[in-house]
């Protein structure tokens, strides 16, 4: 067995490990924990959208401490300014000079508690730093640490005091994903178990900055067979085909590749399948695709109307 194979053998392990440990924090979401994963390792970024309360923010705060990173937690509110999360110059009088003050976006995993609290100002404060992983304050650039990543959390738009984030940043992030309701037995497990706040303090580190680095590389390295390539471009050229939306753009079609290159590695093969991308297809096109995110409870508790990605997966065959 080569030294990169033995590599790629001990991180599955650890990921594997590391799922477990998320599932037993966030009750009954597999493949919402899955696919959070697989964003992390594909290097983008993560949008979990949903009602408060739903744990959003406990999902982002497990997968940081499991991911061995450092971490900061931002709350974002209708009064923040730029500068409270990028940083700013400080006039230092025993140098007579002003010195930069880097702010809490300065780490490897940054939390945007309710992203959408904030105004449209404060919100394209981020944009730089998710493409470019730097900052650039009084025209002097910084670089983030690498790696880098921003798990954002945002409340439904009908609730009072959000503003909508612009189509710009929305496809800053790799995935968009909605934990929704938990079931009837994993709500009773929450209601007789312990707090699962209290369950995170107990979270060790399981990966650190030198495997989370290896596992993207690894990413990278996954097959994609032309005959699957096929497919996907079915699929990108039926969201290019409607009149009610934007297609996707290229960088949205790489966006979706490497999703499904990361949700490969995570299940434990080198080479993506079909099953691959419609794991991910949704999570990585409604909200490029302008899909509102619709509570469950809008819709009575029946049966949601499908997604624009769901439809368009039912409407393209794997084989022509």
């Amino acid at each position: 067995m080569t030294h990169s194979e033995t590599d790629y053998l001990h991180n599955q392990q650890k990921i594997a490990q590391m799922m477990i440990q998320l599932n037993q924090i966030v009750l009954d979401k597999p493949q919402a924990v899955k696919l959070a994963l697989s964003g992390i390792l594909a290097g983008g970024h993560i949008l979990l959208q949903d009602l408060p309360g739903m744990g959003k923010t406990t999902l982002a705060q497990g997968l940081a401490q499991l991911l061995g990173l450092s971490f900061s937690r931002v709350q974002f509110t209708n009064d923040m300014l730029p500068a409270d999360i990028l940083g700013m110059s400080i006039y230092d009088q025993s140098k007579q000079k002003f010195e930069f003050r880097p702010g809490p976006i300065f780490t490897q995993l940054l939390l945007a508690d309710e992203v959408n609290r904030s105004s449209p100002k404060t919100q394209s404060a981020l944009l730089e730093a998710m493409e470019e992983r730097q900052v650039t304050q009084d025209g002097q650039t910084y670089f983030l640490p690498q790696p880098f990543f921003v798990i954002a959390t945002q409340n439904p738009l009908q609730q009072a005091g959000v503003y909508p984030l612009p189509e710009s940043q929305l496809d800053r992030f790799l995935l968009c994903l909605s934990l929704g309701y938990p079931s009837p037995t994993a709500e009773r497990e929450l209601l007789k178990g312990q707090d699962r706040r209290e369950l995170l303090k107990d979270l060790a580190a399981m990966l650190d900055t030198e495997t989370v680095i290896l596992a993207q590389q690894g990413v990278k390295q996954v097959y994609v067979a032309d005959v699957v390539l096929d497919y996907l471009q079915r699929l990108v050229a039926k969201t290019r085909a409607s009149q009610e939306y934007h297609g996707l753009s290229p960088r949205g079609v790489l966006s979706l590749q490497r999703a499904a290159q990361a949700h490969a590695y995570v299940s434990g093969h080198m080479e993506i399948t079909p099953e691959d991308i419609q794991a991910v297809f949704a999570a990585v096109t409604d909200h490029r695709l302008g899909q509102r995110f619709i509570p469950a409870h809008v819709t009575g508790g029946g049966q949601a109307p499908l997604t624009i990605a769901q439809r368009i997966l039912a409407e393209v065959p794997v084989v022509v």
